[in-house]
């Protein structure tokens, strides 16, 4: 979503352990030793969980015993470590000669770090569940991430057409493009710089992310398909596909495998940062995508445009993909409703918007000094799926009333804020 000032045009896209085990005297106590919380379940989800941080030696004081006795018992978890430990022994292997594979694993080394200790931050005691601005997001993310799980057992799919010129990796790889703004604003190192060539993030500054002006540190531009140039006068738009472009072409340089990690890293990432749990730190406004909004409408954002994105992954494979909850449906609908209300501006004839369902509510979009002009009745999934682009004003059901172009303009501003 994005979207400038009244007289302006804006963008709607459619992104705990426990202490010790020791008991008097440093004995180490067996699994279920009469603890409730011992049972072998909740042990198994307890130890799945540290396995990140304890393969990283970042473990609580206590963990080290837990975990390993729960690994002579458990060949699934004693697997995953043995795939964690070794994961971590390759990223702090040196690379010979600086070139070749060896440089090309210490090119990734940051971002297969970065997912472990994401995980491992995840794992440790105190770490809340998303605030409710980044719930969406984190719903979004696991229902794409269970999708891209099938392709394990079919590969050859990942090549399957998805949406414009894009198959699923190339949707995959839009996706980190996508997010990665939000990410570089808030401090993530990037996914798609390290051994890349591709350069910083464009407009991810203080004062960038594709706003109305500016580029990204240095006044870098980019390029557009066909090697058409983005400099810095360019609209954020122009900017933005820009760096799309090349973010998908390079990951199309890489096994899909890799594509998708590139994008959980920094998924996680964004979930595990303060601002996915904090509302107040979330409350800061900062312009990304040409509008000027909190972190946690950003939030929402990125929330949106996963969801958007998993729909069409999954209409591409024959998956059925539902619709989010109402309760982050709400999330979306409000947001979607301000942009759209500033799109349309303070002269266009006032139109009763209702959108059905346990998500929906009523809303007046429009000029506030006279009388509703027209009613329009929505469905909450067809009016979003308008914003982001996949259905036309005249395919979705609606009821209306009054004046029909009215009703009209508010349909066809909704479909002019796509960008996705």
């Amino acid at each position: 979503m994005a979207a400038g000032g009244r007289n302006g045009r804006g963008g709607m896209g459619g992104s705990g352990g426990t202490g010790g085990t020791e008991g008097p005297g440093g004995a180490e106590e067996p699994e279920g030793s009469g603890n409730p919380d011992d049972a072998p379940g909740a042990v198994h989800e307890e130890v799945s969980a540290l396995l990140a941080a304890w393969a990283l030696g970042s473990g609580m004081p206590g963990d080290d015993a837990r975990v390993r006795g729960h690994l002579r018992d458990c060949p699934p978890c004693a697997a995953e470590a043995q795939r964690l430990r070794e994961t971590v022994r390759l990223l702090d292997e040196p690379a010979p000669g600086g070139s070749g594979r060896g440089a090309g694993r210490k090119a990734n080394a940051g971002m297969a770090r970065g997912r472990l200790m994401a995980a491992a931050r995840a794992a440790r005691p105190g770490q809340g569940a998303p605030a409710p601005h980044a719930e969406p997001y984190a719903g979004a993310v696991a229902c794409l991430d269970a999708l891209l799980r099938e392709l394990d057992r079919e590969p050859a799919r990942w090549g399957t057409p998805v949406v414009h010129d894009w198959d699923v990796q190339g949707t995959v790889a839009h996706l980190v493009a996508a997010d990665e703004v939000l990410a570089e604003r808030l401090g993530l190192a990037p996914v798609t710089e390290a051994g890349t060539g591709l350069g910083p993030v464009p407009g991810a500054g203080p004062e960038g992310g594709f706003g109305d002006s500016g580029t990204g540190p240095g006044g870098r531009t980019g390029t557009g398909p066909g090697g058409r140039a983005a400099g810095a006068g360019a609209p954020w738009e122009l900017r933005w596909t820009a760096r799309t472009h090349e973010v998908v072409a390079y990951e199309h340089t890489r096994p899909p495998a890799e594509t998708r990690e590139a994008w959980r890293t920094q998924a996680h990432g964004l979930l595990a940062l303060p601002e996915a749990g904090d509302e107040q730190l979330a409350a800061m406004a900062t312009t990304l995508m040409g509008l000027r909004l909190p972190v946690a409408d950003h939030y929402v954002i990125r929330a949106f445009e996963t969801w958007v994105h998993a729909r069409d992954i999954g209409r591409a494979l024959g998956r059925a993909v539902p619709p989010p909850p109402p309760v982050h449906l709400q999330r979306f609908l409000g947001l979607a409703v301000r942009i759209l209300d500033l799109a349309l501006g303070p002269d266009a004839r006032p139109v009763l918007l209702s959108v059905e369902g346990e998500a929906g509510g009523d809303w007046v979009l429009g000029s506030d000094a006279e009388p509703i002009a027209a009613e329009l009745v929505l469905e909450a999934t067809d009016f979003l799926l308008l914003l982001g682009g996949r259905q036309d004003p005249d395919e979705i059901a609606r009821g209306q009333a009054g004046d029909a172009a009215a009703a009209q303009r508010l349909l066809e501003t909704a479909t002019s804020l796509a960008w996705l």
